[in-house]
This record gives structure tokens, sequence and C-alpha cells, in this order.
């Protein structure tokens, strides 16, 4: 048996190069993760180099510190095989973790598959090892160091993971590299070596220095460390160049944050866990002129009007108990004393284990907003009072055209009787009866529409009322209640005799398509006979179109989309008009969950389709529909 020792200054430098390569691998392993697929694969690359390539000068380092008193070559097929082991087994474990979403399972599996590559490397670095003597190992003491290779792997691919800061790199490092050098180290404490007789001595040293490295094996051994090193260092700063390039890019980041929270003019803040002020806050600052110590701590409060501080810290409180981001609104006094109010919106930084470790969050001044809308309220609010007392004020004169109209039919008999034998006596009595008729109905309709102002002044919404409508039934009591307005412009309506029932709100339905009428008599051509002709189709989706086609003078293409616009007209202004009736109709359309197209061809007449659900939603609100008694 040869007794051996060891040379305290190599052990030191092959310690020394563990660690380093231990903190380069780690540190590079740590960027592949956050970098895109083709810098990651980089990255892993790298990292494969540095620790296999450290772990393998690592091992040749330990084995020039090993003193046995014999000479030592070793075969380069071996040696190379054993540094390509190396680099290949981390590598592998490097990409294992490095794929989306790599987790606990990965690291198991690349732990082991890292640390058997480590062992394989040093016991074929112990193979291609040339002494004049018999090498032999105790098995126990084999199985030790593989399983300090698998655990300091293990750990090693556990803490890329964890590690953040560079102290923590630092302190994983010499876990790792003294791990790693413990394998080695144990590995050789595994392996015996006994010498040989001289003749054989003579004999093996010739074959050594006939086939291997022999001669200046402790100049390659330095050499390889220092090339190691120099590799190592070249790593480094490839590191250092990416991390200045990511601190570019978080400062770029960063002022393009504070860039955007200065265009939605707001304040940027932040606040420890528990929703304290720390450091300088010079958003919070300059809004109100609070200085550091008034603000610090939960100072910042003082600031906030004194109705609003407790919903804050209760909302507060809730949302830290929640975990969620914080949405809350308060008023704050500005430096000039005024109370402005704010929209306040916080995100919780959370650390690795998920707890929270600070608020950043943002004070948007919605002053002029909340001003807008009062203002509309209150507005909002004399419109309804408006509408409420001309509605209330329309009652009046309907009352007399409804008294008039019972008069009249009283009166019938005794005007038949006073016309007596004249020819046209019964035409009369028709014509009166129809007219008398024409006039109820409308006034039914003026009664509908001022029960529905009325509503709409209590309530501040229309709300629609579906009920099943035979729509022949519905539409042509609607054309007969304008036939005074057709007749006079000289034109005829025709209502299709097979129009299907659908469920709908009878007063919306009315005012649709009496609006349409009322539009296709305006824009007729004088110089021609008028017709307008109503009829309906089901449509696809259990949907019914309903269409008005007239024959007036038509709309040009460029005025098809702006003829809906509120208070916008098409072609010749030679008829009165507010441009509001197509405005409402299709917000009364788009209400009842339908839509409105038009097609139209100058001098040959215009065609508008109406498409309604056959049954719509019992209680629907008039969302898009206008609320102002014009609009009505």
């Amino acid at each position: 048996m040869v007794h051996t020792g060891y040379n305290p200054a190599l052990v030191a430098l092959s310690l020394a190069i563990a660690v380093f390569a231990s903190y380069t691998a780690l540190d590079l392993a740590g960027r592949m993760r956050g970098s895109a697929r083709g810098p990651r694969w980089a990255w892993v690359a790298g990292a494969a180099l540095a620790m296999g390539g450290g772990i393998w000068s690592m091992h040749f380092v330990g084995m020039l510190a090993f003193e046995m008193g014999m000479p030592a070559a070793y075969d380069l097929g071996l040696t190379l095989a054993s540094l390509l082991i190396a680099v290949g087994a981390t590598g592998a474990a490097f990409v294992l973790i490095s794929r989306p979403g790599a987790g606990l399972r990965d690291i198991l599996v690349g732990g082991p598959l890292m640390g058997v590559g480590v062992a394989g490397m040093h016991y074929t670095g112990m193979a291609a090892m040339r002494v004049p003597g018999n090498l032999a190992y105790s098995l126990p003491v084999v199985a030790l160091s593989v399983a300090i290779a698998v655990t300091a792997a293990t750990t090693a691919l556990w803490l890329t993971f964890r590690q953040h800061g560079v102290g923590q790199k630092l302190a994983a490092a010499f876990v790792m590299g003294l791990a790693v050098a413990g394998m080695h180290y144990t590995g050789m404490a595994a392996a015996t070596f006994t010498a040989e007789a001289a003749g054989a001595h003579a004999a093996h040293a010739g074959e050594v220095h006939a086939g291997g490295v022999g001669a200046g094996q402790q100049n390659l051994a330095l050499a390889v460390g220092g090339a190691t090193f120099l590799i190592l260092f070249l790593a480094m700063l490839a590191s250092s160049i990416d991390q200045q390039r990511v601190q570019r890019e978080l400062q770029a980041s960063e002022a393009r944050f504070r860039a955007a929270v200065q265009a939605v003019r707001g304040v940027l803040w932040t606040n420890d866990a528990e929703g304290r002020m720390v450091g300088e806050q010079p958003g919070w600052a300059a809004l109100t002129g609070q200085t550091p110590e008034a603000y610090a701590g939960f100072g910042w409060a003082s600031a906030v009007h004194p109705d609003d501080v407790a919903p804050s810290v209760a909302a507060w409180n809730a949302t830290v108990a929640a975990r969620r981001p914080f949405v809350h609104e308060h008023r704050v006094r500005a430096q000039d004393g005024a109370w402005r109010h704010f929209a306040i919106r916080a995100v919780p930084v959370l650390d690795d284990r998920g707890g929270i470790t600070e608020w950043v969050g943002v004070h948007t001044d919605i002053t002029e907003q909340r001003e807008a809308e009062g203002e509309l309220l209150e507005s909002n609010e004399e419109l309804q009072r408006y509408a409420y007392i001309v509605s209330h004020d329309l009652r009046s004169p309907l009352v007399n055209v409804m008294g008039f109209t019972s008069e009249l039919e009283e009166a019938r008999p005794e005007i038949r009787r006073a016309l007596g034998d004249h020819p046209d006596a019964e035409r009369i009595d028709r014509d009166l009866g129809e007219a008398l008729g024409f006039i109820r109905a409308a006034v039914t309709r003026m009664e509908g529409l001022i029960a529905a102002i009325l509503k709409l002044s209590r309530e501040g919404r229309r709300r629609f009322a579906p009920e099943p409508l035979a729509l022949t039934s519905v539409l042509q009591s609607l054309a007969d209640a304008q036939r005074h307005q057709i007749e006079t412009a000289g034109a005829t309506v025709s209502v299709a005799a097979d129009l299907p029932t659908i469920v709908a709100d009878r007063l919306a339905v009315e005012q649709v398509v009496g609006n349409l009428i009322d539009n296709a008599v305006k824009y007729l051509d004088a110089g021609r006979p008028g017709r307008i002709a109503i009829t309906a189709r089901p449509a696809g989706g259990d949907r019914v179109r309903i269409a008005v086609t007239d024959n007036g003078r038509g709309i040009a293409p460029r005025d098809h989309a702006r003829v809906f616009e509120l208070f916008r007209r098409s072609g010749v202004q030679d008829r009165p008009g507010e441009g509001i009736g197509l405005a409402h109709v299709k917000a009364l359309v788009r209400s009842l969950g339908g839509r409105i197209d038009l097609t139209s061809t100058l001098g040959e007449g215009t065609t508008f389709e109406v498409t309604l659900p056959r049954e719509a939603a019992t209680g629907r609100e008039a969302h898009g529909a206008p609320t102002t008694l014009a609009a009505e």
C-alpha cells in the first residue's frame, strides 16, 4: 500500500475553482429562466460549460494535490471523455429545469442526473490515471461520494430557483462548491493505491511515457486551472454586461411607468404591507404639501377628508385581508387647501412565498369628472321635473279634444236627422264616424306617450312592457291614425294582411314604425303619386324583419349613415323637421334588441328595414334610447 497525502495550496485552489464555478453557474442558470428562447439556450450552454468545466478542472487540480510518491500520467481519450460527461450531464440538467413551467419534479429528476454525471466524470478521470501500481475502491465510500454528488447537484438546481440577491447567491455557491469538492475528496478516499515490484514499475513507467500525458503533467494541471479561471471570468463578464442591459431596461421601464402615471394625472406612492408610507414620496408631497415627517407612517391620513377617513381605513383593511387590488375613492386636501376627489388603485408586491412586501398605488384626480357628474345629475333632475310638468299640461288640451269628440259622437244622430234626404247624408255620416275614430286613435296614442313621459320622469329610465302584438292590426291602426297627413301629401299607405305576431312593447313599436311613416311622407316626390308599403317577413334566428318602403326622392349614399345622427337631416331642407325621428328610431330599435338597415336610390325611393326579436325579454330597459322629451 502507498502512503498518500495532499498539497494544502492546491487543495485550496481546487476549492476556489469549485466555489467560483458554482457561483458562475448559478448566476448563468438564474438568467436563463427569465430569457427568451434564443438567449435562454445561450445561458444554458454557458452554465453547462461553467459548471461542468469547473468541476472537471477542480477534479484535476485536486488530483494534482494528491501526493502518493509515484509518477502519474493521464490517458488523453479518457480525460476528454470525463470532460464531456461533466459538461453533458450538467447541460442536460439545466435544459430540464429551464423549460417553461419547470418545477420540483424537474429538479428531482435533473439533480440526480447531474450528480451521477459528476460522479461519472470523477471516476472516469480516475480511470484515466496511469500509475505504476494497483488501484482499488471501497464500495461503501464510493456510494457515499455518489450520494454527496447527487445531493449537491439537486441542491444546486433548487438554489437556481430560490436564489435572488448576491448575498444569497454567494452563500449558495459556497455550499455547492464545498459539496462538490467534498464529493471529489470522498471519492479519492475511496481509492487505495498499491505499488508494484521494481521491474514492473520500470515497465509500467515506460508505458506511461509512451501512451499518455506523463511529461509535464503538473504544468498541464496548472494550465487547466488557469484556463478555467479565465473561462469563468469571461462568463462573469458576460453576466455583468447582461446585468447592465437588464438595468437599462428596468430604468426605461420605470421611466415609461412614471410617464404613464403623469399622463393620467396620477400621483404615484408606495406603502409598506400595513399601509405606512416609508421613504421619500415626492408625488404625495407635491399634491398635499405634507413634509416627509408629516406623511410618514399613517400621517398621510391627515390629508384625507375627515368624512372619508373611516371608510378608507375599512376598505383598506378589507382589501389587505382579501389580498386583492385596492380600489377606492376619497377626497384629499390639495396644497392650495381645496378638497379634490381622487380615484385610488393599488396593487400588492409579493415575495417568493406569496407574502405582501409593499403596495404600489396611484391617486388619479377625478374632481372635474365628479363635478360634471353632479351637474349632469342636477340637469337630469331638472329635465325630469320639466317633463313631468309638460306631460301634465298636455293632458288639458287632450281632455278638451276628447270632450269635443264625445259631443260630436253624441250629436251624430241629430246631424243625420238634420241632413234628412240629402243625397250625401250617408257618406257624411260615415266620414264623420271615420274621422272621429282617427281622432280617438290619435288621442289614445298621445295618452300612451304622456304616460311614458310621466313614468320616465318618476323612474329616470324607460322600461319596456312586452306583450303579444298582431302586427297587421297594430300597424293598420297606426296608418289610420296618420291617414290625414298621408292623404294631404297625396299618398296612400298599404299594410300587408299576413304580418306575423311578435312579443314587444306596443308603444315602442308604434313609435318606430310611426316615425318611419312620417319620414316617408315628408320626402315623397310631389310630382307623382306617393306610395308607402309596410311589409314583414321572418328573418334568421327567430326574428322578424319589418320594412317601410316609399317611392319618394331617395337618400344620397353619403347621407345613409348621418340620417341616424341626432339633429342631422339629408337632402334639400324643404320640409319641416328637426332631425330627431330617425335618431330616436335607431336608439329604440337597439334597445329592443334589434337593428335597422337602410337602402335607397335617388329618384326611386327608400326602404327602412327593422329587424326585431320575435319575442322580447320581459322588463328590458331602454339603455340606448334617448330619455329626453324631444326624443319621445
